[in-house]
């Protein structure tokens, strides 16, 4: 049995290629009967990792209470945030772990079908999974069947309703869900969609029980995170630790900045947090009085001699661009956002009215979406104008970034491709 108290966990064995399916079964021998699992995994705590950090057996008895013979267990290894690495890297390491996980999962909610969902723009990923399904299906046991599909790679297509949708019916479009927890469908079937990460973890808990997988973490976070780090870091890393590791060591394990000015946690629809509160402990327990929670475990590194202002108006232009352009919070709401952060950082020309106006276009915007990507927006930009309130201070008042502060751009954000609308795949 792997240790409970050493890491990795979940990346654990040699680097360099992905575990064939003999070396994964040589390093990950099951210590837990099966008939046992179901209790294990609502024992363990274990909340998905994908960002919503939902108790993920409570999601797996609620699918499997729904009526359905031809329900699917769906991997979503989209990985839509520019800022995220870590599912390829788990992919690249052990792409075993995570079908196990998925199995496990699809058995619980009585699937027949597992769809594994990777991005077509992810070649060498796409790849790793072709072989391990295909070495998976040469053993020719009885199961769910294992699919691999490769959507376009879009910042919404991620979203598990649009993925389901796009599973569906073709089209990366999220679903309008106006209460939750909601029952997404395939062919009028039921469908369970968590990440890669979550899979993995259920992989791991089914082979070593609950008590093994709290070994690590906090008592209302247990087990370890992947952190994926970009922005004023040597290299941009995933790195594996327990929730509720001070960010600082997080830092420190990615060779980052020690003293940067901020911190974007949980994605481009997360939230800025102030860089004095590098000792806080990296669970949402602790992160949540700060505004901010992990989310999709990304850790942008925002260095002093950046303008966080700039930042904030560069990722809420892509955002804006990466909607699905079907409801008016989106299509109109952020592009709006955006303009209002444009003005504000390069003009003081009615600086305290469009202030106010963005305040306001905050409020308007937020709950009102089909999906939660414009109330995601809605936070980055608040919390922006909180811990970026000094800056914001000098650019009204007439005293904006010098060029060399404002033009370093840390947060990577991709060109914008997308200018003209266009029909989905």
């Amino acid at each position: 049995m792997i240790d409970a108290t050493a890491l990795p966990r979940l990346l654990h064995g040699p680097s360099g290629r992905p575990l064939t399916l003999e070396q994964h079964e040589a390093l990950f021998v099951s210590q837990t009967p099966a008939q046992s699992i179901a209790a294990e995994l609502q024992a363990s705590g274990l909340t998905g990792r994908g960002g919503a950090a939902f108790p993920t057996w409570r999601k797996a008895e609620f699918i499997a209470g729904q009526r359905g013979h031809n329900k699917f267990m769906v991997v979503n290894a989209m990985e839509g945030e520019p800022g995220s690495h870590k599912d390829r890297t788990l992919l690249s390491a052990n792409p075993h772990l995570v079908l196990d996980g998925a199995e496990i999962l699809a058995s619980l909610i009585g699937a027949k079908h597992i769809a594994i969902c990777v991005a077509r723009d992810n070649p060498t990923v796409v790849n790793h999974l072709k072989r391990a399904v295909h070495e998976r299906e040469r053993r020719s046991l009885r199961g769910p069947k294992l699919e691999l599909h490769t959507p376009p790679w879009r910042y919404v297509a991620g979203e598990e309703s649009a993925l389901v949708h796009w599973l569906d019916d073709n089209e990366s479009l999220p679903q309008y869900r106006a209460h939750r927890p909601h029952v997404l469908r395939i062919s009028h079937n039921p469908a369970m969609v968590d990440n890669t990460e979550t899979c993995a973890n259920v992989g791991l808990i089914a082979r070593f029980g609950a008590d093994w997988f709290r070994k690590l973490g906090t008592a209302e976070s247990p087990g370890t995170a992947l952190v994926s780090l970009t922005g004023a870091v040597a290299n941009q890393a995933v790195v594996e630790v327990p929730l509720g590791t001070p960010i600082s060591t997080i830092l420190a394990r990615a060779n980052a900045d020690p003293r940067p000015q901020a911190l974007l946690l949980g994605g481009y629809g997360g939230s800025w947090i102030s860089g004095q509160h590098v000792d806080t402990p990296y669970a949402n327990e602790f992160l949540r009085p700060l505004g901010a929670t992990v989310g999709a475990g990304i850790m942008v590194v925002l260095p002093r001699s950046a303008c966080g202002l700039v930042e904030t108006q560069r990722i809420v232009q892509w955002m804006a661009n990466e909607s699905a352009r079907q409801c008016g919070p989106c299509a109109f709401g952020l592009p709006s956002l955006a303009e209002d952060l444009t003005h504000l950082v390069r003009t003081t020309r009615d600086a305290e009215a469009v202030l106010r106006r963005l305040h306001e276009r905050c409020g308007l915007i937020e709950g009102r979406g089909a999906c939660h990507h414009p109330d995601g927006v809605v936070q980055l930009v608040r919390s922006a104008l909180k811990v970026f309130a000094d800056d914001l201070r000098q650019h009204m008042s007439g005293a904006p970034c010098a060029p060399s502060r404002s033009n370093q751009h840390v947060v990577k954000v991709p060109t914008l491709e997308h200018e003209e609308e266009q029909m989905w795949e």
